[in-house]
C-alpha cells in the first residue's frame, strides 16, 4: 500500500522542514556578537585627539592652558577633562603635583595633540621650602589684558610678582576692583622695587636677604593692623596692605628700621607683638627700635600735657 501524499498545506507543520530551518536561524541568534575581552578594553583605552588644539605660552599654567583649551574647542574646563578620562576634581591640584602622573600626562597630551613632557612642564615641579612658601596656593592677582584671552601664567602665583612678563602691565587682585585714583605712584614704585628685591631674596636662597625683607614686611603689615601672617599680607586683596610691605621691603633697604620705628606714633598691641616677633633673632637691634618707640610715646605724653 502506497504511502499517503503530502499535500502542500502540511509542508510548513511543525516537525517538517521549517523546524530545520528554524533551528539554523536559532543558532545564528544565540552566537555571541560581543567583541572578546581584550577587544573591548582596547576599544575602552583608544582615545582620539580633540577637534583644536593651543600651543601652550612660556610660563603657562597648567589650569590656565586647560582653560583656553576648552573655550577652543567650546566647552567647559570639567567637560574636557571627563572627555579626557582625568578627574574634574583634580583639576586645583594638577598645578601642583610635583610631577603629574604618566597616564594623567599622557591622555592630556593625546587630547591636545602635544609631548607629555610639555604637559608636566607647565606645572610648578619640585620647588625649595622657601619657593614653595613664597608661591599662592590660589590664584590672587593677574593681568587684565592677559586674562581676557584666558592666560593664567605661573608667574602671578609667586609673592613677589608685579608686572605682567606678556605685556608689561602691572598685577591687580582679582577679588577686589583697584581704585588706581587712589594708589599713590611713589608708593607704586616703591613697591615694584621691593617685590624686585623680594625676588632676588628667594631665587637666591640667600638667608639675609630674605630675612631683612620678611622683617621689614612683618613689620609694615604690624602698622597696617593685619592679624595675619605675613606671607598672606603679600598676597593680600587690600592693594594698600600688599603695596605697602612690598615698599617696606625697599626702604628697609636704605634705611634702619629703628628710624622706620619713628614713624609710628602708636602702636596697638598686635603691632607691638608682631614688632617684637620681626626682630626677636636680632636683640641689639631690637632694643633700639624699642627704646625709640617709647621715646616717641613719651614725648607725645608731654606734648598732649
Amino acid at each position: 500500500m502506497k504511502p499517503a501524499p503530502i499535500h502542500r498545506r502540511d509542508r510548513h507543520r511543525p516537525g517538517m522542514h521549517h523546524r530545520r530551518c528554524s533551528r539554523k536561524m536559532d543558532a545564528r541568534l544565540v552566537a555571541p556578537c560581543e567583541y572578546p575581552t581584550a577587544a573591548r578594553e582596547g576599544q575602552s583605552l583608544k582615545q582620539r585627539p580633540l577637534p583644536k588644539t593651543v600651543t601652550p605660552l612660556a610660563g603657562e599654567l597648567l589650569s590656565g592652558w586647560l582653560t583656553r583649551l576648552a573655550v577652543t574647542n567650546h566647552c567647559e574646563v570639567d567637560e574636557l577633562l571627563a572627555h579626557i578620562g582625568v578627574d574634574t576634581r583634580q583639576v586645583a591640584m594638577l598645578d601642583f603635583d610635583v610631577e603629574v602622573a604618566a597616564t594623567t600626562a599622557e591622555k592630556i597630551s593625546i587630547a591636545a595633540r602635544v609631548a607629555a613632557e610639555t604637559v608636566q612642564s607647565l606645572t610648578f615641579g619640585t620647588m625649595t621650602q622657601t619657593e614653595a612658601l613664597m608661591t599662592a596656593q590660589a590664584a590672587f592677582q593677574s593681568c587684565p589684558d592677559c586674562s581676557r584671552r584666558g592666560i593664567a601664567l605661573k608667574q602671578w602665583r609667586k609673592l613677589w610678582a608685579f608686572d605682567c612678563q606678556i605685556c608689561g602691565n602691572r598685577l591687580l587682585s582679582i577679588l577686589i576692583k583697584p581704585d588706581r585714583s587712589r594708589v599713590s605712584e611713589k608708593l607704586v614704585r616703591r613697591a615694584r622695587s621691593g617685590a624686585g628685591l623680594l625676588e632676588s631674596a628667594v631665587t637666591s636662597n640667600c638667608a639675609n636677604k630674605l630675612r631683612r625683607a620678611m622683617r621689614a614686611a612683618t613689620y609694615a603689615k604690624a602698622l597696617k593692623s593685619v592679624r595675619a601672617d605675613t606671607t598672606f599680607a603679600l598676597q593680600s586683596p587690600r592693594p594698600d596692605v600688599r603695596l605697602f610691605c612690598l615698599a617696606a621691603i625697599a626702604v628697609a633697604q636704605s634705611r634702619p628700621l629703628a628710624k622706620a620705628a619713628m614713624f609710628s606714633s602708636g602702636l596697638d598691641g598686635y603691632a607691638r607683638v608682631a614688632l617684637l616677633r620681626a626682630f626677636e633673632e636680632e636683640p641689639r637691634l631690637l632694643a633700639a627700635v624699642d627704646r625709640i618707640v617709647l621715646r616717641n610715646r613719651e614725648r607725645l605724653r608731654q606734648a598732649g600735657a
